[in-house]
């Protein structure tokens, strides 16, 4: 059996069914589920939550219609949907700014579907071209040129969480632009594990040789098994999509299983045990504020297994919030 498709994965399939089926109006369910790759059951459940979709007021005229009889499945959509979107002009100057900041990312195709699209929405505009500057780092070329070679940097970074800057050794595996910042997903040596890094953040950049086999690896050990895309070592739980900071240090609580909910709220949380009448977590902290109220929202229900030091933060804390209460108003 394959592995259940991801978020995106399903929305562009489900995309795609729509858009198949508002062209046909009407169809066999069979045939549907057989040209998704997906069984009569799967199809019907998916196209239950298009039924939920609309626009506002969300009345049922707005809604997308989805009808299933014992054989066959239709669609259609409502009078808002059924017509092609009219943008206003602030709407479409902040997609083409949006369109342009993509199509100015260093390597991204400039003679794509998306340039195309850009022309037409500018042309539309009555603008020539949407001009967006984005933030390049003095030292993004440095990182850059130390990804492609597959060298290591000696750095010295400032981190805002400590407030302190310090001197590393990393290896960069992935570089990408996010709300207006640069960044870099590296194997840190000084933590032996993957950390990410903004690039605006790096003071000093030195190559520091090539890179040790490890620390290119798609198994990164230490690292939690690395980023998922990047098929990690499976002996140990998966990041995901999360990486952590360059600060970051593993917390272990156990907490009794109904308080696990707050854990799967957290991107970084990892269970690693609940086999027992205890389940136990593993974050990634980067401060002790935060941990402190992590700690102070489980109250009895959760230990700190490791680090040993960190157990008495919780304590601490509620003495702290106790002690400004009983002391009132100033």
């Amino acid at each position: 059996m394959s592995a259940a498709p991801d978020t995106a994965a399903r929305l562009r399939r489900l995309l795609a069914m729509l858009a198949w089926l508002a062209q046909e109006g009407e169809a066999p369910i069979d045939e549907v589920a057989k040209r998704f790759d997906l069984s009569p059951d799967a199809l019907v459940a998916e196209l239950e939550m298009a039924a939920c979709c609309g626009v506002p007021p969300y009345s049922p005229d707005q809604l997308l219609e989805i009808i299933v009889t014992d054989e066959t499945v239709s669609t259609r959509v409502g009078t808002a949907l059924a017509r092609p979107r009219r943008l206003s002009p602030r709407e479409g100057l902040a997609l083409a700014a949006s369109a342009r900041a993509v199509v100015a990312v260093p390597g991204s195709d400039e003679d794509g579907a998306l340039s195309r699209a850009l022309a037409k929405l500018e042309r539309a505009l009555g603008e020539p071209s949407v001009e967006v500057e984005l933030d390049t780092p003095e030292l993004l070329d440095a990182v850059r040129d130390a990804l492609g070679s597959g060298q290591s940097l000696a750095i010295s970074y400032y981190s805002a969480s400590t407030d302190q800057t310090g001197d590393r050794t990393i290896t960069p595996r992935h570089l990408f632009a996010s709300e207006g910042h640069w960044y870099v997903d590296a194997w840190c040596d000084s933590v032996e594990g993957l950390r990410r890094f903004r690039v605006d953040r790096i003071a000093s950049a030195v190559p520091a040789g090539p890179a040790e086999p490890g620390a290119l690896a798609d198994g990164l050990p230490g690292a939690q098994g690395g980023l998922a895309e990047d098929g990690g070592d499976t002996t140990a739980p998966a990041l995901g999509a999360f990486v952590p900071g360059p600060d970051s240090r593993r917390v272990r609580i156990a907490t009794v299983p109904s308080m696990s909910w707050l854990f799967e709220t957290i991107p970084s949380a990892i269970p690693v045990d609940s086999s027992g009448d205890r389940a136990i977590w593993e974050v990634f902290v980067a401060g002790d504020a935060w941990l402190e109220r992590l700690l102070l929202r489980l109250g009895p229900d959760a230990v700190v297994v490791e680090p040993t030091e960190d157990r008495s933060l919780a304590p601490e804390a509620a003495a702290r919030i106790l002690a400004h209460y009983r002391k009132g108003p100033t």
